[in-house]
């Protein structure tokens, strides 16, 4: 297992060598396929969980939910955990935890167990999720991030479109069970990896608990009341106001800290501050098309499941293809520029569906669904070099948190909008959740254009 350096930052190597790069890279890459292959795989299962423990089909969507809840609760406090503790440390944590977890869930034989069970594997896959930017950004020398944030752009897109395949694959074969029981020979095979991942200077200041436990209503709670607002607006507006208070008093107290919970330091610099802005809107973009275009296909489009599928897949592969070509770019051209041009594609790619019917030729949806995908793919990349490059080594570990925060944040924030979508647009729910993406990417297109306009936050990484 990695040992934590006691050595000044400025000791540090410029990325990992020969082959130990490599070994650490194929790491972390295994770590981000487990925790996207069990997100995608076990939504496949919820109707057979639903129909084998007699569940109705509002409760089973909360082995889902409880594992996205924990996941968005627990990001920033984990890693600014992994900051005192160690990034090898945590990353063993996570695997082992995970493992568990997995065993756990194959084994349940009640809905509380495997609520449970899913709350557990959120916490494993958090205490990964973590990492993956911190390790990124220690693992590659400057010159190479765009690429390494490309492979793990396209391990995710890869496993994204897999996922679901393998899911229904598994379940045509044997028990929905299997679905968990996959994880355990990645895990192991995680765990031999663990050795070479990059040793970073520890933070040594204490920990604020307070802080700590005042992030898990901001973040859980502002996404659940967004879920309650159409069915209990009640309930939505009273979670709603207390994490918007619980945030008030994150942030203020935060502002007064060197290194807290909640980074809120980092926003001070420039191309961090416009990044992360980018970020929640473009991932709640792409996670409201993913969610409102199956059902704007069927409804609206007429297609059949088949279709669907190819049309999502068509998508990841844009994502996929443009991930290594947009890291080339990036050190060549503006950051800006790339992204906006990426926002402007998703939000073309996207919009334009909404000119389309059921006579509509497939041809001009998988050019529209081509687009989107690529506009993502374009963006995402350039996007989180500014983020992870932009920030003091020491601190990596904070920015990969804030990533992923954001990433998930934001996907949870496009799905409970496209679910508000649903519940006041009745017939026309499906073309305003696809609108909600749209004006998602907008806004994402607007950021990227402020930050062009202003020199500071466009640097030369």
């Amino acid at each position: 297992m990695t040992r934590s350096s006691t050595s000044s930052i400025a000791d540090l190597p410029d990325g990992l060598p020969k082959p130990r790069r490599y070994y650490a890279a194929a790491t972390l890459l295994a770590a981000i396929a487990i925790t996207v292959l069990d997100a995608s795989m076990s939504n496949v299962a919820l109707p057979t969980i639903a129909a084998e423990m007699a569940i109705p089909a509002a409760a089973v969507v909360w082995v889902a939910i409880a594992y996205s809840l924990t996941i968005v609760m627990t990001l920033l406090p984990l890693s600014a955990i992994a900051e005192r503790i160690g990034l090898g440390r945590m990353f063993a944590a996570g695997t082992t935890v995970f493992l568990l977890a997995s065993l756990g869930a194959a084994f349940s034989q009640d809905f509380t167990t495997l609520i449970l069970a899913r709350i557990a594997q959120g916490l494993g896959s958090s205490m990964l999720m973590c990492l993956f930017g911190g390790l990124v950004r220690n693992i590659y020398p400057l010159r190479r991030l765009a690429m390494g944030l490309s492979l793990n752009a396209m391990t995710v897109s890869l496993t994204a479109v897999l996922g679901p395949s393998l899911g229904a694959f598994i379940l045509d074969l044997a028990s929905w069970r299997w679905m968990f029981f996959i994880n355990v020979p990645i895990c192991f095979l995680t765990w031999f990896g663990i050795r070479y991942l990059p040793a970073v200077p520890r933070n040594s200041r204490p920990f604020d608990w307070f802080a700590c436990f005042l992030s898990l209503p901001v973040f859980g709670l502002s996404i659940l009341g967004l879920d309650l607002l159409a069915g209990q607006p009640l309930w939505g507006v009273l979670c709603l106001s207390v994490a918007a208070l619980c945030g008030y008093v994150l942030i203020k107290r935060s502002l007064q800290q060197v290194a807290p919970i909640v980074p809120v330091d980092l926003l001070r610099i420039t191309p961090v501050a416009y990044a992360v802005g980018a970020s929640a809107f473009s991932f709640a973009a792409q996670m409201a098309t993913v969610v409102a275009l199956p059902f704007f296909f069927q409804r609206v489009m007429d297609f059949t499941y088949t279709q669907i599928g190819v049309m999502l897949g068509i998508w990841s592969l844009g994502v996929g293809v443009m991930a290594p070509i947009s890291a080339w770019l990036s050190g060549r051209y503006s950051i800006a520029v790339m992204c906006a041009l990426g926002a402007a594609c998703m939000a073309l790619g996207t919009g334009s569906l909404l000119l389309y019917d059921a006579h509509t030729a497939l041809g001009w949806v998988m050019l529209s669904m081509g687009l989107g995908g690529f506009g993502f793919g374009l963006f995402q990349t350039p996007n989180n070099r500014a983020l992870l490059a932009g920030v003091p080594r020491q601190r990596s570990a904070a920015a990969g948190g804030m990533q992923a925060t954001t990433r998930v944040y934001g996907q949870s924030f496009g799905t409970a909008l496209v679910a508000l979508a649903f519940a006041f647009g009745q017939e026309h729910g499906p073309a305003l959740g696809v609108l909600v993406a749209t004006l998602c990417a907008i806004g994402s297109l607007v950021i990227n254009i402020a930050r062009h306009r202003n020199p500071a936050s466009d640097p030369q990484l």
